[in-house]
């Protein structure tokens, strides 16, 4: 680990002032503390923000809900309002990592989390996202866990985040506060595929801070769920999930909201699954049809092939569940 400089701060604009010189944003540090200790990460300041009143679970005036970046994983898996109102978000994030981690870790620091691919930690390997221009070893490597949505030539690395998924799936938005004031960002723009800069993940601007996570009011009543399948049931990141949320009333389905997981260089929202679902009554069948349009654009490599009727199983299986059809 290299040296580095220390910065508990007691405010959002002593945050930003360090963030602005260059400062890194820490609060948890799961994932920061890693990569640094793997010399993948060199920050020369980490600007320690746990400090912060950014901790707080609302109700929005309509009905949606807003989640401060600040909040661990746990408090907003456990949290009432959470399970109640969008209990597709609780699971997710109790199907995250370890109970341990999921006790330090944030939500923003989880949606800020860089990926898991073996080559960007090897820093003997190359990896664009890393360092750019290096190339991509997973192209030509072992590469069973890796993206077969939104690639590139550039990067196949997955994101690895769940509640990102569920995030991406209700059209969720990332509160931002920098210099220049506050804005809104759609969940997913936010999170950018790799295209010629992998290395770039975010829409940051330089400085800013996430201040919470705000999920639109929906249509009452909603449905909603998270699927995950992995190599074993115990810590281990995605292979493909899925996050659908149904409205359904009058017997037909009004409005879906359908992502998934572990497939994309991104969470991968499934418009086409969407679109098919809408106007339809549950059944059987729609369950099928849908989830055959789940992995349209794939772009698989020679050891991930399995990926695509997998997501495919993945989302039908899903929606199987919150449909309440067999």
């Amino acid at each position: 680990m290299h040296p580095f400089t220390y910065t508990p701060v007691s405010d959002t604009t002593e945050a930003l002032n360090a963030g602005r010189r260059g400062g890194r944003y820490i609060a948890g540090g799961t994932t920061l503390v890693d990569l640094m200790r793997e010399t993948v990460e060199r920050p020369e300041v980490l600007v320690d923000i746990s400090g912060l009143p950014l901790d707080e679970i609302t109700v929005t005036e309509r009905g949606g809900l807003r989640i401060g970046a600040l909040v661990t994983m746990s408090e907003a898996a456990a949290h009432r309002k959470v399970r109640t109102l969008f209990p597709v978000v609780s699971e997710s994030l109790e199907l995250s990592a370890s109970a341990q981690l999921r006790n330090m870790a944030t939500i923003g620091g989880n949606i800020m989390q860089r990926t898991r691919c073996t080559y960007f930690r090897d820093v003997t390997a190359d990896c664009n996202k890393r360092e750019p221009g290096s190339g991509c070893a997973a192209l030509e490597g072992v590469n069973r866990t890796h993206a077969i949505l939104g690639t590139s030539d550039a990067c196949v690395a997955t994101h690895p985040s769940d509640v990102a998924v569920a995030f991406t799936a209700l059209e969720a938005q990332v509160r931002l506060l920098g210099p220049d004031g506050e804005r809104q960002v759609a969940f997913a723009d936010f999170l950018l595929r790799p295209g010629s800069t992998p290395n770039r993940e975010q829409a940051l601007r330089k400085g800013e801070l996430i201040t919470a996570v705000e999920i639109p009011a929906v249509p009452r009543p909603l449905k909603s769920g998270y699927l995950k399948v992995r190599d074993r049931q115990s810590y281990e990141f995605a292979l493909t999930s899925a996050a659908v949320a149904l409205h359904v009333r009058g017997g037909v389905i009004r409005e879906a909201r359908v992502a998934a997981g572990g497939v994309g260089t991104v969470p991968w929202k499934l418009p086409a699954v969407e679109q098919h679902l809408v106007g339809e009554r549950p059944s059987a069948s729609l369950w099928t049809a849908a989830a055959a349009k789940a992995a349209e654009g794939a772009r698989p490599l020679q050891h991930n092939r399995f990926k695509v009727e997998l997501l495919k199983r993945t989302v039908e299986r899903q929606l199987r569940i919150v449909g309440g059809t067999k």
